[in-house]
């Protein structure tokens, strides 16, 4: 059976999503950014059924040091909810260490831009959560070796 991948950067006012398979690609997809948890976690099962959606795979933001802090307390509610609304899919943690950091280097220079308001656009739009969502994917998927091996990449 294929396995199909759902990453998540779970944010209070907003969910960013990454989609990802066996190929081991992780891309963004549109956020989850409805005004209420439940609308979207609605907007999280629409993804899951069209998608067929096999794994989930939830940014887990622990403390530098690899402590458990309030805000992966905060994460350990959502991932409760999730298995609970969800009881066939796996869910796997990924510490997300600075991923929205990362997501943001993926702008370039000139989407950046030199003021305040673009950046709050992407981040209101969810599409930097949709790009860590999207980093935390591809970490996961890497450590788990989909996609395409260094050793089958020498042999082209």
């Amino acid at each position: 059976m294929a396995r199909n991948f759902l990453g998540i950067d779970h944010g209070d006012r907003r969910i960013g999503l990454s989609y990802g398979d066996e190929l081991g690609i992780a891309v963004p997809v549109t956020a989850a950014v409805e005004p209420t948890e439940a609308e979207r976690v609605e907007h999280l099962a629409k993804e899951i059924a069209r998608r067929k959606i096999t794994d989930l795979v939830v940014g887990y933001p622990l403390n530098m040091d690899g402590t458990v802090g309030p805000r992966a307390e905060i994460v350990d509610g959502f991932i409760a909810l999730l298995e609970e609304k969800f009881p066939g899919l796996t869910v796997h943690r990924v510490d997300e260490g600075l991923s929205s950091v990362a997501a943001e280097a993926t702008f370039s220079s000139k989407q950046k831009g030199r003021n305040n308001r673009e950046r709050q656009k992407h981040r209101a739009t969810g599409e930097l959560d949709s790009r860590a969502a999207a980093v935390i994917l591809q970490d996961f998927l890497n450590a788990q070796g989909f996609g395409m091996s260094a050793d089958w990449a020498e042999e082209i």
